[in-house]
């Protein structure tokens, strides 16, 4: 078949040198109660809601104030334009942004596999998780603990019959805890000191990279909420909820459990765009874009903003206080002293079960990205079904987080630099990958617009730079 990459004015474009043509389908009429798929953001929310939010951002407010929150903001609403870029194309086609990328270079999908799998090798999210519960039962040690919490994660992600539900689930009950946490904080333990230097920070904000070092300070803003591997995966994450095309596309469902599974081999969809199919198209487009506010973007700014306000009440000023786990140890006993034991024990559980949920939606979205890729792309003629993939892929990345740790290994600086410089890497490309995608393959209706285009720009240089700047930094401090 021939390649179709010509732009065609009101027409898709979607090339078809590396993956056969999509069919032809009306966009499916947005559900009259919206409410009701609610939730992909959230999820984005709730499995970005790891160690940034709970160790890097207060770690920021106790050494500096609450002067560089405007940071988190600015990450956040960059990182909603790439998510709705991204859910963009899934919105109109029922395809991944990933395989959207196939279609324009054969490998591009395994490019982005491969580099969320570099990103995401270390299980740093059980080990926290594990350590915050020796804190709370006053030993044990960290890494059989982890090993345990890989092993159910492995089971949970197995035995779900359908495994968005089960993600979205946990991270509802997840989000519903760090609010509880809140509400007490602004209760118990957040003082008049704390407001002060919130308002500080609004009318008076900094860039602290003399003290807290440029690397520090710009990957605090390039990776608040998500990044890396987890933006690209919003696309599978609306299609199983069942967005737009994604409607016509089987869910990802347990090869032990689940239910039947669907013919995944299909090849994309669209629409002619006819005025029917544009009205469709436009309540969709508003949805997705609120759904993502009030979700991914108002659950992240508010948790790093009141996590930052109980580290700065709490610990501001304390020498002791270092960016590590070791930081919520110290943060807990304090907050033991200042309000009472039970606040420590809970933000310690609280703590804990967060970052356990995060880890399971880490193991999901690397093992739901790379599945779902290689099926599309490599075995779209097999008889092995992507939900069978996914089954060996989290088994995988569980069976060699716990080789890991087995071996002993503490998180060596080399781990480090991989994972920030790969994620910055991965968002440096696709943020260029999607302006083009998305002015071209889409008919001129529903393309990316100019502002988006700029904001996508922003996105391509700061990453970019980014990622460059912390391997020179780092490979200078080896």
């Amino acid at each position: 078949m021939a390649d179709t990459t010509s732009t065609d004015h009101g027409r898709f474009a979607l090339p078809t040198k590396n993956l056969p043509a999509p069919q032809v389908r009306d966009l499916p009429e947005p559900p009259a109660k919206t409410w009701k798929i609610i939730g992909p953001g959230m999820v984005g929310a709730g499995v970005g809601l790891a160690s940034g939010e709970f160790i890097l951002w207060p770690y920021i407010s106790s050494q500096v104030g609450l002067v560089f929150l405007w940071g988190a903001v600015v990450g956040v609403v960059v990182q909603w334009f790439l998510n709705m870029e991204i859910e963009r194309y899934t919105l109109a086609t029922g395809e991944t942004a990933l395989t959207g990328f196939n279609r324009y270079g054969k490998h591009w999908g395994l490019f982005f596999a491969i580099m969320t799998y570099f990103a995401n090798l270390w299980p740093g999210w059980a080990t926290s998780s594990a350590s915050m519960l020796t804190y709370l039962f006053g030993g044990g040690d960290p890494r059989w603990i982890a090993i345990g919490m890989l092993l159910l994660i492995g089971a949970i992600l197995t035995f779900a019959p359908v495994v968005y539900v089960m993600l979205e689930r946990l991270i509802a009950v997840k989000i519903a805890a760090v609010a509880l946490l809140v509400v007490l904080a602004l209760i118990f333990a957040i003082r008049g000191k704390t407001y002060g230097a919130l308002g500080d920070a609004v009318t008076h904000p900094q860039f602290p990279a003399d003290q807290l070092g440029f690397a520090l300070v710009m990957g605090a803003i390039a990776y608040a909420g998500a990044g890396g591997g987890q933006n690209l995966v919003q696309s599978n994450w609306i299609r199983d909820k069942g967005f737009g095309q994604g409607l016509h596309v089987p869910r990802l469902t347990s090869p032990v459990t689940g239910e039947t599974e669907a013919d995944p081999t299909a090849n994309g969809y669209t629409f002619t765009p006819d005025d029917a199919n544009l009205a469709r198209w436009r309540r969709w487009w508003k949805f997705a874009n609120i759904e993502q506010a009030a979700t991914f973007v108002a659950i992240t700014v508010i948790t790093i903003v009141f996590t930052s306000m109980l580290a700065h009440a709490t610990l501001f000023g304390n020498p002791d206080v270092k960016n590590s786990i070791g930081f919520l140890k110290i943060e807990g006993t304090t907050l033991q002293t200042v309000v009472g034991g039970w606040f420590g024990y809970l933000f310690w559980a609280i703590g804990a079960f967060s970052l356990f949920a995060a880890a399971a939606g880490i193991v999901d979205y690397t093992s739901r990205l790379s599945s779902d890729m290689i099926k599309a792309r490599y075995l779209r003629e097999s008889k092995i079904t992507e939900s069978k993939l996914y089954f060996w892929l989290v088994w995988g990345l569980v069976a060699f987080g716990i080789i890991v740790l087995l071996a002993g290994l503490t998180q060596p600086l080399v781990l480090l630099v991989i994972s920030a410089c790969t994620a910055g890497t991965m968002m440096f490309v696709y943020s260029g990958l999607l302006w083009w995608m998305n002015s071209r393959a889409l008919p001129r209706a529903i393309r990316i617009t100019p502002w988006r285009t700029a904001v996508l720009g922003f996105s391509f240089l700061a990453f970019g730079f980014l990622a460059v700047f912390t391997l020179i930094d780092q490979l200078k401090k080896l």
